[in-house]
């Protein structure tokens, strides 16, 4: 497995395929292999012509394990995404995120929009503004001794997904907590950066996307037909409708 190191943080990473070159950035609690690789989006984009390359966020998957909440600023992990593409000398590329992954994407196409040739938000709408989405009681739930302890239905979920991917619980719940920064409308409207904004239809955590849509100059939304938050990511409509933009941006 690749590694490189922004600073003193050591990312993991996977680059494959030629062509113009994706990146792909997951959500919380999951890791390249369990956001891209599983779902199909690597084989669908190098089967598109495409470079494929996605990390492991920090704290998560194999990428270095860090406690201090302050360490999960999404400008931070923003700037682990930006040095991956300087690591590997690409200039410019399309962006795709889900999730927390979006964020962190919105936030290097507004800090860097010079690498951003286009990007996808993905389970994210108008929270990227007025609320982060995920509760940071979630981080209580990644600390409960056992799944039985957490009551919260959605603190739950992602306390079974990350027991299911054998994740670090302290690094994500560090994680939930430092990683809560929103934008402002200002700030989205300054993003200049071609976007489509995909989320299901049964989506309860990311927010409308119509209403971030009217926020950014060059926006869309694709509406993922009958998918929650959780899985909406491998939906063929939502592969479809990110192959349709990436060829208009070529």
């Amino acid at each position: 497995m690749p590694t490189f190191k922004n600073g003193s943080v050591e990312i993991a990473y996977l680059d494959e395929g030629e062509g113009e070159p994706i990146l792909l950035i997951h959500g919380f609690a999951s890791s390249k292999e369990v956001n891209w690789v599983q779902p199909g989006w690597f084989a669908t984009l190098r089967g598109a012509g495409r470079r494929v390359i996605a990390l492991d966020n920090r704290g998560h998957g194999q990428s270095a394990k860090l406690y201090d909440p302050a360490d999960y600023h999404t400008a931070k992990m923003a700037s682990d995404a930006r040095a991956l593409l300087a690591h590997l000398g690409i200039g410019r590329a399309d962006v795709m995120g889900y999730s927390m992954g979006a964020r962190i994407t919105a936030f290097l196409a507004l800090e860097s929009p010079e690498l951003t040739r286009s990007i996808v938000l993905g389970g994210l709408g108008i929270h990227l503004v007025d609320g982060v989405g995920l509760p940071e009681s979630i981080a209580d739930a990644m600390e409960a001794p056992s799944l039985a302890d957490v009551t919260d239905p959605q603190g739950q979920t992602f306390r079974s997904f990350a027991d299911k991917t054998r994740s670090d619980r302290r690094a994500l719940a560090a994680c939930i907590r430092g990683s809560r920064q929103v934008m402002t409308r200002g700030q989205v409207g300054s993003i200049r950066t071609p976007a489509l904004v995909a989320i299901g239809t049964r989506d309860l955590v990311a927010g409308s996307p119509d209403k971030l849509v009217a926020l950014m100059p060059d926006a869309r939304a694709l509406p993922i037909p009958d998918r929650d938050h959780m899985i909406a990511v491998g939906d063929k409509v939502f592969k479809a409708g990110v192959l349709e933009f990436l060829g208009q941006h070529s």
